[in-house]
C-alpha cells in the first residue's frame, strides 16, 4: 500500500510539473519551443569538424542526458556544467534537460563542449541570448566558471573557418592559437561572467590580436662545435638538403647523438603550410603553449628506445591519438641506439616512410595521422660497440652477427645514406674546433632546397626524398657514363630497385648543392659510397 501511494504522488509530481513547465517555459513569447542550437567544433584525429549542441527543455521528472556518443569526459560536464550556472548566478532549470552532440554518429571525447552546453542551456532558459548562426562556442568549465584552455584548438579553428564561421568564443589562454587560423574573430573567454556580459552588450571582448612570434628561441647546437667527422657532415647536410634518412655508424662516444642533434640548425625553415601542420599534430596532444602556439622550427622527436610500438606509431582508447612518428611530422625523428628498439617498434615504421602517413585500426576505430618525417639513426656496430674499431672488441662473430640482425633488410633498405662515424684522435681532439658555422651549411641546404621547390612546383613534392616514379624519370636522367657505373653498381651491389631509386636521389640532391642541372659522375659515385650495402662485414 505504501509503494502504491507513493507512486501516485511520484505521477502528480510529474503530471503538475509537466503543466507548469508547459505554461511557463515551453510557450514563451511567440510559443517557441524550449530548444536551443549551439554550434561548436570537435576532433576526429587530428583534423576538427563542425559540431551542433542541442539543448531541449521538456516537462517531466529532472533530468540531466547527453546524447551523441559522448565519453565518459563528456558526460561529466553534466556536473560542471550545473556547478558553473548556480555558481555564475544563474538558475539552472528543474526539468528535464537533453542535450544532443551532431553529428550523433561520431564518437566525442574531451571537455571540449562544456562552454557551448551551458550557452545551450541558459538561451533554452531565455537567461541569455546567443549570437548569430556563424558563431561556435569552444572551452572547459571550471566549478567557479571559469573557462579552461583544451587541447587541439587548431585544427578545430580551421575547421570553423572551413565551415564558413566567422566569430570563435574561445579559452583566453587558446585564444593565440586560434588566431593563427586566420579569417576568424577570435573573442578570448576567461570567465562565464566575461561571455555573458558581451553577450548582452554590456562589456564587450576585445578580439585577440592575430599571433606573431616575439623573441627568438634558445639557439639550438652549433656544428662549430664539432672537432672533426667532416665525413659525417658532409652526409647531414646532404640528408638535411634532399630530407634523406641516414644512419650512422661507429663506436660509443665517436660523436653520433652530438652530431645528430645539431640537424636541427642546418634544417630549412618551416613554411606556412607545414607549420600549421605539424603545429596541428602537437595541438591535438596537449603539446603547444600560449606563448609558443605554432611550431616556428622543425620538429625533432627523440623517444627512448624502451617506447611501445603503440607510443611510436600512435593509437590507445577511448580515443585514438597520435605517436611519435606524426609528433616528427616535417621533422627529424631521431632512434638513439637503433638495435636497442623492439623489433616490432622498427617494423611498424616501415609503411609510414614510403607513404608519408600512418594508418591506425582499433577496437575504437580508424585513424590516419600524418608521418612524413626524417629517419635519422645511430647504433653500435656490435653489443659492446668496438668491433672493427678497436682490439678491445671481445665479441665472437656470433654475437656480432646476433646485435646487427635486430635491423632486418627491408629496414635498411628505407636507409638513403650510412655513413662512418670513426673515433677522433687525440690530436682532433686537443685542437680549437674550426669548422664550418651551422648557418653557413645551411645558407647551401637552403640554396638546394629552392632548386627542389622550383623544380616541383606545385606536384605536392617537398624535397627529393619524396620524389615518385614519374619525379625520377624526368628529374634524374643519367648520361652514358652514369648509366654504366650504376650498372656496375647494381650487379655488384645486389641492389634492389628500391635501393636503386634511393640512390638516384641522393644523387640528386648532391647535384643541387654543387648547382648542377643534371647528375654526373661525381654526384653518382659520392651518392654510391653512402649506399654500403656491406657495411656490417667491417
Amino acid at each position: 500500500m505504501a509503494f502504491l501511494a507513493f507512486k501516485k504522488i511520484l505521477y502528480s509530481i510529474a503530471f503538475f510539473g509537466n503543466i507548469w513547465y508547459t505554461g511557463s517555459n515551453c510557450e514563451g513569447e511567440g510559443g517557441a519551443a524550449m530548444m536551443t542550437q549551439v554550434k561548436s567544433l570537435g576532433l576526429h584525429g587530428v583534423e576538427g569538424y563542425e559540431v551542433m549542441c542541442e539543448c531541449d527543455l521538456s516537462g517531466g521528472l529532472p533530468n540531466f542526458d547527453i546524447v551523441g556518443l559522448p565519453d565518459a569526459a563528456v558526460r561529466e560536464a553534466r556536473d560542471r556544467v550545473r556547478s558553473a550556472v548556480k555558481n555564475c548566478g544563474f538558475q539552472f532549470p528543474v526539468s528535464r534537460i537533453t542535450v544532443n552532440l551532431a553529428p550523433a554518429d561520431r564518437k566525442k571525447g574531451g571537455t571540449v563542449y562544456d562552454l557551448p552546453i551551458l550557452m545551450g542551456i541558459l538561451a533554452a532558459e531565455k537567461q541569455l541570448p546567443l549570437p548569430g548562426p556563424e558563431a561556435a562556442f569552444v572551452g572547459e568549465l571550471s566549478l567557479s566558471g571559469a573557462v579552461r584552455s583544451v587541447p587541439g584548438m587548431l585544427p578545430m579553428a580551421l575547421a570553423a573557418r572551413a565551415a564558413g564561421l566567422r566569430e570563435l568564443f574561445v579559452p583566453a589562454d587558446a585564444a593565440a592559437e586560434a588566431t593563427l587560423a586566420k579569417g576568424l574573430t577570435v573573442y578570448p573567454v576567461a570567465h562565464v561572467d566575461q561571455l555573458v556580459a558581451h553577450l548582452k552588450g554590456e562589456v564587450r571582448i576585445e578580439p585577440a590580436l592575430p599571433w606573431s612570434p616575439g623573441a627568438e628561441e634558445a639557439p639550438e647546437p652549433d656544428f662549430a662545435e664539432v672537432k672533426g667527422q667532416e665525413n659525417v657532415k658532409r652526409a647531414l647536410e646532404i640528408a638535411a638538403a634532399g630530407g634523406h634518412n641516414i644512419l650512422m655508424i661507429g663506436p660509443p662516444g665517436s660523436g653520433k647523438s652530438m652530431l645528430a642533434r645539431r640537424l636541427p640548425s642546418i634544417l630549412p625553415g618551416l613554411s606556412e603550410k607545414e607549420a600549421l601542420e605539424a603545429t596541428a599534430v602537437h595541438s591535438v596532444l596537449g603539446l603547444t603553449t600560449k606563448e609558443r602556439p605554432l611550431l616556428t622550427r622543425r620538429p625533432f622527436r627523440s623517444p627512448h628506445h624502451t617506447i611501445s610500438a603503440m607510443g611510436m606509431a600512435g593509437g590507445g582508447a577511448p580515443m585514438i591519438r597520435p605517436g611519435e612518428i606524426s609528433l616528427s611530422h616535417h621533422g627529424v625523428l631521431f632512434l638513439d641506439e637503433l638495435p636497442e628498439f623492439h623489433k616490432d617498434v622498427l617494423e611498424v615504421l616501415r609503411q609510414p616512410m614510403e607513404e608519408g602517413r600512418v594508418q591506425i585500426t582499433r577496437a575504437a576505430g580508424s585513424e590516419s595521422f600524418p608521418a612524413r618525417f626524417m629517419l635519422v639513426c645511430a647504433m653500435n656496430p656490435c653489443k659492446c660497440g668496438w668491433y672493427g674499431y678497436s682490439d678491445r672488441c671481445k665479441c665472437n662473430p656470433r654475437d656480432v652477427e646476433k646485435y646487427q640482425g635486430k635491423i632486418s633488410g627491408p629496414m635498411l633498405d628505407r636507409v638513403d645514406l650510412v655513413v662512418d662515424v670513426s673515433p677522433p684522435d687525440f690530436g682532433t681532439l686537443s685542437e680549437k674546433p674550426d669548422g664550418e658555422p651551422s648557418r653557413t651549411v645551411k645558407g647551401r641546404v637552403d640554396a638546394a632546397r629552392a632548386l627542389q621547390s622550383e623544380r616541383f612546383g606545385s606536384r605536392g613534392v617537398l624535397c627529393n626524398a619524396q620524389m615518385g616514379r614519374g619525379e625520377l624519370e624526368e628529374f634524374c636522367l643519367l648520361d652514358s657514363d652514369c648509366q654504366a657505373m650504376m650498372k656496375g653498381a647494381f650487379e655488384r651491389m645486389g641492389l634492389t630497385a628500391r635501393g636503386y631509386d634511393r640512390i638516384l636521389r641522393v644523387a640528386r640532391t648532391i647535384a643541387d648543392l654543387d648547382g648542377s642541372r643534371d647528375i654526373q659522375i661525381p654526384h653518382l659515385a659520392e651518392a654510391l659510397q653512402y649506399r654500403a650495402v656491406g657495411w656490417m662485414a667491417k
